[in-house]
């Protein structure tokens, strides 16, 4: 495994020269190779027209496809562009045909968008929500999943790694009891793509969500959905238009036979070019060499975090990720927040409205999310831990 030159990628991230950048869960720094993906397509837009800088960069936009599939190991026809993650999540939800009776499973850690769709399809439809029970650890119990599993079982809905921690849930094996009972599997991974290597096939989900703004360094506004190839045509859309189907007579339409039926004809062409930027640069250093990185940052500091007295670290997992939790004895996280970003260090709060279920059964209020990428240092970590001990 290849080891990363880490002044060089600070070098090319104009980010690192004016910040302390651990809010890489919310948004990583960009390099200036996407940056200026970006900018260029812009400036082209502005010089030529948006429609013909759009026909003069295809093979540009075109390469999202190619390098999407390469990073999770799918076709380029089950990837489609979308405009974040959550509209990725949610065309592959609304597209399952629910009706009362049927049985969503969801975990303990779920996000608040996804959770709240749950709850509005329940008040819709009738299904039910069964949350599986969090083992010893905090993540995913597996045992509890194999005893929830039924026929009434219409969609296993969980997220990879949580937003509020550390722990990363065991997907695997989750795609193991999907794949068994034929239940349908939606994994949202807007918090693991980019930082831990990830591949459908070994997973065995059917549909998957990921951002562009996060671990992979790319622009806001950008995502993808990854739709297994042998599940699209079982799932109606949640909505249709020019680019997902074809108005073929006065009464007929035929829709698109690959994921690029879950888009819109209309396109932040700027942005899905930056986003296939991004993908490529983290594909050319390698995801498993910025997962190796990623670990050794988030133990150094949850280490250096231990030995402050003031600071309760907040992870679960068995396994833990590149995100860091942690509250202040003294201190609330809103204040916590001010004071690191008067000194140019960022961080981010997850508030328990966020994730209601988890944070409400833990008793907190808030707490610090402080996400390490690749591009962090040890000087980093030393001087975050030092003005968290002079608050």
């Amino acid at each position: 495994m290849e080891k990363l030159d880490i002044q060089k990628l600070r070098s090319e991230t104009p980010g690192c020269n004016h910040v302390l950048h651990f809010n890489n869960a919310g948004s990583a720094l960009p390099p200036f190779v996407v940056v200026n993906s970006v900018k260029s397509h812009l400036d082209l837009e502005a010089e030529i027209g948006g429609y013909e800088a759009a026909n003069q960069a295809v093979d540009q936009s075109e390469k999202v496809y190619k390098v999407a599939a390469k990073l999770i190991n799918c076709n380029p026809d089950e990837i489609a562009f979308t405009d974040n993650a959550t509209r990725a999540w949610k065309s592959a939800f609304y597209s399952f045909r629910f009706k009362k009776g049927d049985r969503i499973l969801t975990c303990f850690s779920e996000y608040a968008s996804n959770y709240l769709t749950f709850l509005y399809m329940a008040k819709r439809t009738g299904v039910t929500i069964d949350v599986i029970k969090d083992d010893l650890n905090g993540q995913l119990d597996l045992d509890d999943l194999k005893n929830k599993l039924d026929n009434d079982v219409k969609l296993i809905a969980i997220t990879h790694v949580p937003t509020q921690g550390g722990l990363i849930n065991p997907v695997l094996e989750v795609g193991k009891y999907a794949k068994q009972m034929n239940i349908p599997y939606l994994l949202d991974t807007t918090q693991s793509l980019g930082q831990i290597p990830i591949d459908v096939r070994a997973i065995n989900c059917d549909f998957l969500c990921g951002t562009g703004r996060k671990y992979l360094r790319g622009p806001r506004g950008t995502g993808f959905l990854y739709a297994r190839k042998s599940i699209i045509d079982q799932c109606d859309l949640p909505s249709i238009e020019i680019h997902s189907g074809k108005w073929n007579t006065d009464n007929e339409y035929q829709l698109r036979l690959d994921a690029r039926r879950f888009e819109t004809w209309e396109q932040n062409i700027a942005g899905k070019i930056g986003l296939a930027t991004a993908i490529d640069y983290a594909l050319q250093l390698g995801i498993p060499t910025i997962w190796k990185r990623i670990q050794y940052l988030a133990m150094l500091f949850r280490k250096k975090l231990t030995e402050l007295s003031n600071i309760d670290l907040r992870d679960l997992g068995e396994n833990k990720c590149g995100i860091v939790t942690f509250t202040s004895k003294r201190d609330t996280a809103e204040k916590i927040q001010k004071y690191l970003s008067h000194h140019r260090i960022n961080v981010s709060i997850s508030m328990q409205e966020h994730a209601k279920l988890d944070l409400e059964r833990r008793n907190i209020n808030a707490l610090i999310r402080a996400s390490v990428h690749y591009y962090n240092t040890e000087e980093e970590i030393n001087r975050f831990c030092e003005m968290l001990r002079l608050l």
